[in-house]
């Protein structure tokens, strides 16, 4: 095992492992977690989800065994998780790894996990189904770009940030207007405090050099989803009569696709495409919020003459910004 030290500077050590989908974060995690005995956390919205496997590229049983993730497997797909919920049980399982003596890497691409995990969170009012409902019935009566211009009157910032077949953020923000009189641009403004200052964080970046590479590596991905077995899944979750298509777990990427074309709305060749497509914007959301993200160590798979790196090379590159103690 090599030696890293669990403390910086009299603050205990964290790793923050980002990255898009398909770039690799799994593998290096896993590696790290050889290496220096690091616990795992997962930062990733779809794998809190049972039976949600295939598709959201899950750790198998066997790496599993080797490198336990925590956060995972945490709800039923029928059950809401938010990134307060993410939060709180981030903030316990830290706290137990330092207690242990060890350090917490934290894994995924779920950029609102990190951002609000690491800057804080405002208290902002919770869903209410009731709510949620009521806004449902008048897009249905109005269309959704009707209820992007009333969230313009009460909240500009936040419209002008969406577009307006943004259904879901559009509901989500008008929801938190009515509930509490107070557009959710202001919740995002005031913050609870996060942890960026409370450990010493090492934050790696993995991804490839070249946008071709990453969707090439995206396109093998959805392609083996489907070889395995993503159909079945996904048409198990169908058969579910509490299951929708609007719930947050059949909308990750991927599972909203195939829920479609078993709703009949396109072809198998279309579908593939809608989810390689899907997952590569997926990815280009992923590498514009990192990109604007700052002390973010990027560790390219590729070299500078734009070949690939080995994972030995991989897991250096990952050790040496670790024993970096500036960033």
């Amino acid at each position: 095992m090599a030696t890293i030290a669990a403390q910086v500077n009299g603050k205990p050590r964290a790793i923050a492992l980002m990255g898009p989908t398909a770039s690799g974060k799994t593998g290096l995690a896993i590696a790290l977690h050889k290496i220096l005995g690091a616990e795992i956390i997962s930062v990733d919205s779809a794998l809190v989800y049972r039976g949600m496997d295939i598709g959201s590229a899950k750790p198998s049983a066997e790496e599993l065994a080797l490198a336990p993730h925590r956060l995972i497997n945490l709800r039923d797909p029928s059950e809401p998780y938010s990134a307060a919920e993410f939060c709180e049980d981030a903030k316990n399982e830290i706290n137990n790894i330092v207690a242990a003596g060890k350090i917490p890497l934290l894994v995924g691409g779920t950029m609102l996990y990190f951002k609000a995990l690491l800057e804080g969170m405002s208290d902002m009012p919770s869903s209410q189904p009731a709510m949620r409902e009521q806004i449902e019935r008048e897009a249905q009566e109005k269309g959704w770009p009707f209820m992007h211009q009333l969230l313009a009157e009460v909240d500009p910032d936040t419209a002008a940030a969406l577009h307006p077949n943004h259904s879901h953020r559009i509901s989500r923000a008008l929801e938190v207007y009515r509930l509490s009189g107070k557009p959710i641009s202001e919740f995002r403004s005031e913050s609870d405090g996060g942890l960026l200052d409370t450990y010493h964080w090492t934050q790696i970046a993995i991804s490839p050099r070249e946008r071709s590479v990453l969707h090439d590596r995206i396109h093998l991905r959805f392609d083996t989803m489907l070889e395995l077995g993503l159909l079945a899944e996904v048409e198990a979750l169908f058969k579910r009569s509490d299951l929708d298509a609007e719930l947050p777990a059949i909308r990750a990427v991927g599972y909203r696709q195939v829920w479609e074309y078993l709703e009949g709305k396109y072809a198998y060749e279309e579908m593939r495409e809608r989810g390689r497509a899907a997952t590569r914007q997926l990815a280009k959301r992923q590498l514009t919020w990192l990109r604007s993200w700052s002390k973010l160590n990027w560790l390219y798979t590729q070299n500078e003459d734009h070949d690939l790196l080995s994972s030995d090379e991989i897991v250096n590159k990952a050790l040496s910004f670790l024993r970096q103690t500036t960033i």
